[in-house]
């Protein structure tokens, strides 16, 4: 299994988003197409469920800078992606396909966020990912990191601004 410290080459950087996939706010908004961007300014691959929300936010700023989407959808049907997704896996697991959300990403970045969110979350600790949650974007994004050290996990997981995401996501798989 490759570590992230072996992440290097001509091997892009996959850089997964969480967060929520039903109607989200125009800040919430604003804060996954800057993330997006930011992915796609950096030169890496961005990773998410490929659906509506933070999800299609999140690729469409990653289009608007020429970034590759690749959205791991819950069903069979590739047209269920958004329309900013370049490569659809379809895999008509549901829910669990968040588990291939979190394994097949170097690190994840969460924004806002509900109960899908949080199982991805757990996953990605799981696999040993590190997982940013943005500040002031609402949901679980901006309380993952405060529980989690309540319940005595404090590895992995990191809290920042929308402006500091990306950059710290590469510092933490660089």
């Amino acid at each position: 299994m490759m570590k992230l410290s072996e992440v290097s080459g001509n091997m892009k950087i996959r850089i997964g988003v969480i967060g929520s996939d039903g109607e989200i706010s125009g800040d919430v908004i604003k804060i996954s197409e800057k993330i997006g961007r930011d992915i796609a300014k950096n030169n890496c691959l961005l990773v998410c469920g490929g659906k509506g929300g933070v999800m299609e936010a999140v690729c469409r700023g990653s289009k608007k800078m020429g970034g590759t989407v690749i959205g791991i959808l819950p069903s069979l049907d590739k047209r269920d992606a958004n329309p900013y997704v370049d490569i659809p896996i379809t895999t008509g697991m549901s829910h669990a396909r968040n588990a291939l959300v979190a394994s097949c990403s170097d690190i994840v970045i969460v924004i806002n966020g509900r109960i899908g969110t949080l199982s991805e979350i757990g996953l990605a600790l799981s696999y040993g990912k590190p997982v940013i949650a943005v500040k002031n974007s609402g949901g679980i994004a901006d309380t993952i990191e405060e529980e989690m050290k309540k319940m005595g996990i404090k590895e992995r997981i990191y809290s920042t601004d929308v402006e500091n995401a990306v950059s710290l996501a590469l510092s933490l798989v660089k």
